[in-house]
């Protein structure tokens, strides 16, 4: 045993712990204080609260644009563990009046949109991007580029228009290679090819962004090469002009404020373009009215934590000027959706087969009254079962392809991917269209 040569007495610690020292001791330390078992019971409750409504059977409600995380498989080795933090972060109850509480808080206190990991304003407005697979470009992801754009107005846009851009997955030269290799498998096969791309309404209605924002240069730019590249090698069917006349119609841009999508003009807009393209002069004698004002739930305030619904003006379509054919489709079509029984003037008489996503689901009782014989499927499905894609694709003479302005500039899109590509083509070629 050492001894401290100033004292004389043992050096280090005592033999016994802490709470047994004489309270005189300089190292003495309760076991259990008042303060303690206070901030224990506090620290339990505020823990075990939200787990044991999860026991009882509540839910949090689904208040983001997308699919909470699963719990992770044992088969998924050590991706179970790291997957168990995503899940709790999304299934845990409470979460949404937590959201909620933080958003109020920051804006009443602070004067600020609350962080919820997407804080941008700490960062300079035009930040350095670097090329994708750098190491830092996770962080950046995270910090640098926020979920929602808050515009003026009340218009709210949706962040990843401007990530997906400045940071895309795969470059744009593959993007419009892999548009040129659909097409020429489509085509070669003996069927009529028609790409469609549903503009961002960071495209579209541009005039309520802020002045500033992170990714506002290198997300104008990709844009702008995306559409001129687009037009010219990929050939896609621009629909930009239509859209801006359906708005000077309407006296009002055809997207909502609170809202990823255009509206149903922004739909109707895009199914007339498609029946031109595919059989020109068909919608001379289309006729569309108004209809019934739906209520939708919009998908941006959510990720801000709050709610907010807007207003749809739906409308009847009747493709020879007097019967209306249109039909409401509350059918998503994540599986192969067929829409048939339009029949006479104004209506194309090829069967299409249409890969779609969400922009979609506002044209499709548009669709159901003018095309005769139209299947269409969610392009998520070409992910993952891009056998099911192909069947619809086989079993038409025009295959269509509507794509989200960011998931083509990102490369995201699952049709450009080289799995699903592979099976398309080979499917195409082995059932050629005579």
């Amino acid at each position: 045993m050492s001894f401290d040569p100033r004292t004389g007495r043992p050096a280090g610690l005592p033999p016994v712990s802490e709470s047994m020292l004489p309270k005189e001791h300089a190292l003495y330390r309760p076991r259990h204080s008042g303060r303690q078992r206070t901030a224990g019971l506090l620290a339990t409750a505020f823990f075990m609260t939200p787990l044991v409504l999860f026991v009882l059977g509540v839910r949090p409600p689904a208040f983001e644009n997308r699919e909470p995380a699963r719990f992770p498989s044992i088969t998924d080795g050590w991706g179970f563990f790291t997957g168990l933090s995503a899940w709790a972060d999304d299934n845990l109850p409470l979460r949404d009046v937590a959201v909620r509480a933080s958003d109020g808080i920051s804006r009443g206190v602070f004067g600020e949109p609350p962080p919820f990991g997407q804080r941008h304003d700490t960062q300079p407005v035009q930040v350095p991007v670097p090329s994708p697979g750098d190491e830092d470009r996770e962080k950046l992801r995270a910090a640098g580029f926020p979920k929602v754009i808050e515009g003026a107005n009340g218009w709210l846009y949706l962040g990843y228009d401007v990530l997906g851009a400045c940071l895309p997955e795969r470059p744009m030269d593959d993007v419009v290679g892999a548009m040129k290799e659909l097409r020429e498998a489509v085509e070669s096969s003996g069927r009529t090819f028609v790409l469609v791309v549903a503009p961002d309404k960071t495209t579209m209605v541009p005039e309520h962004l802020p002045s500033e924002f992170v990714g506002a240069q290198c997300s104008k730019d990709a844009h702008e090469s995306f559409w001129r590249r687009a037009v010219d090698e990929g050939k896609v069917l621009d629909i930009r002009p239509a859209l801006r006349v359906a708005a000077d119609r309407r006296g009002a841009p055809v997207y909502s404020a609170l809202d990823t999508h255009w509206t149903h003009e922004g739909g109707l807009a895009m199914t007339r373009a498609l029946a031109e393209e595919v059989q020109k002069g068909v919608t001379a004698s289309w006729k569309a009215t108004p209809a019934a004002v739906v209520q939708r739930d919009a998908d941006l305030p959510p990720l801000l934590g709050k709610t907010g619904q807007f207003p749809l003006q739906t409308y009847d379509l009747a493709p020879d000027g007097r019967t209306v054919q249109s039909r409401t489709v509350d059918k998503a079509f994540r599986e192969p959706l067929r829409l048939t029984g339009a029949t006479g003037k104004g209506v194309v008489g090829a069967k299409v087969g249409m890969v779609a996503d969400s922009y979609t689901l506002f044209a499709t009782q548009y669709l159901s009254g003018g095309f005769a014989d139209l299947t269409v499927v969610h392009s998520d499905t070409a992910g993952t079962k891009p056998g099911d894609v192909a069947d619809v694709l086989v079993d038409s003479d025009v295959v269509v392809v509507e794509a989200a302005e960011r998931s083509l500039v990102s490369g995201i899109n699952p049709m450009l991917s080289r799995p699903t590509l592979d099976v398309i083509k080979s499917e195409l070629a082995e059932h050629p269209r005579r």
